[in-house]
C-alpha cells in the first residue's frame, strides 16, 4: 500500500515561516505526497515551489474555527484558487450546527463549493465537539451542498480523528463523497486502517516519519 499518496503535507501553526513552507513543499515532493496543506497567506508560495510538480495545494478556509461570515469565507476560497490552490479544506460554523441551524450550514457549504466550481472542496466537521447524531446530520449537509469530501477535525480541537468516527461518516456518505482523516494518524498501522476502511485522504504533519520510519513521535495536526 503506497501511503503516500493519500497523504496532504500540512504546515498551518500560527508560526510556520516561508522557510518551514519552502521545506514542507520540498518534502512533498521529494516523498510524493498528494497535497501540501497549507493556510491561505502561503498559496502562492507554495504555488512557486511546487510548479511543475504534480503535488496539489489545499487551502484551509475559514480556519480553524470556522466562526467567521459566509461571506468571508467564500470571498477566502476565490482569493485561494486565484493564487494557485484547487482543494479548498473548509471549517463549517460549528456554533450554528449545535444550534440545530442546518440550513446555515448546507448553504454556506453550496456557496463556497459552487464559488471554487470544479475544484475540490473538503468540508471540515471538527467532530470532538460534536455528538454522534450532529455527526450524521452534517455528512448529510454536506452531501446535499455538493462537497467532495468531508473530513473529521481541523488538529487544533480536543481531538482527532477516530475510527468510529470515520464509520459513522461513511455510513451516511456511502459513495456520494470521500473521506479525509485528520488529527492523531500518528503510525502507518492507524494510516492503514483508515484506508482500510474507505478513507481516501490523511491529513497530517507528520507524513515523513509516516513514510519512512512507519511511526511519528508527534502529530501536531
Amino acid at each position: 500500500m503506497q501511503i503516500s499518496k493519500y497523504i496532504d503535507h500540512t504546515l498551518l501553526k500560527a508560526t510556520a515561516t516561508k522557510e518551514e513552507i519552502i521545506k514542507l513543499c520540498s518534502e512533498a515532493k521529494e516523498y510524493d505526497f498528494y497535497a501540501v496543506c497549507v493556510n491561505g497567506s502561503y498559496v502562492e508560495l507554495a504555488a512557486q515551489e511546487l510548479r511543475n510538480s504534480e503535488v496539489k495545494i489545499a487551502a484551509v478556509i475559514g480556519f480553524p474555527l470556522g466562526a467567521m461570515t459566509t461571506e468571508t469565507k467564500v470571498f477566502e476560497a476565490k482569493s485561494c484558487i486565484q493564487k494557485g490552490a484547487s482543494e479548498i479544506d473548509m471549517v463549517i460554523n460549528i456554533g450554528k450546527l449545535l444550534d440545530g441551524e442546518n440550513d446555515y450550514v448546507e448553504n454556506e457549504i453550496r456557496l463556497i463549493k459552487e464559488a471554487i466550481g470544479n475544484n475540490v472542496l473538503k468540508v471540515i466537521f471538527e467532530n470532538c465537539y460534536l455528538s454522534k447524531e450532529q455527526v450524521k446530520t452534517v455528512s448529510q449537509l454536506a452531501v446535499n451542498a455538493g462537497a467532495d469530501f468531508i473530513k473529521t477535525s481541523t488538529g487544533f480541537g480536543t481531538s482527532g480523528a477516530t475510527l468510529e468516527d470515520v464509520q459513522l461518516m461513511k455510513e451516511v456518505v456511502k459513495d456520494k463523497a470521500q473521506i479525509k482523516a485528520a488529527g492523531g494518524v500518528r503510525d502507518t498501522a492507524t494510516a492503514e486502517k483508515y484506508i482500510e476502511m474507505g478513507v481516501t485522504r490523511l491529513g497530517t504533519s507528520s507524513g515523513v516519519s509516516l513514510v519512512t520510519t512507519g511511526v511519528s513521535e508527534k502529530d501536531k495536526y
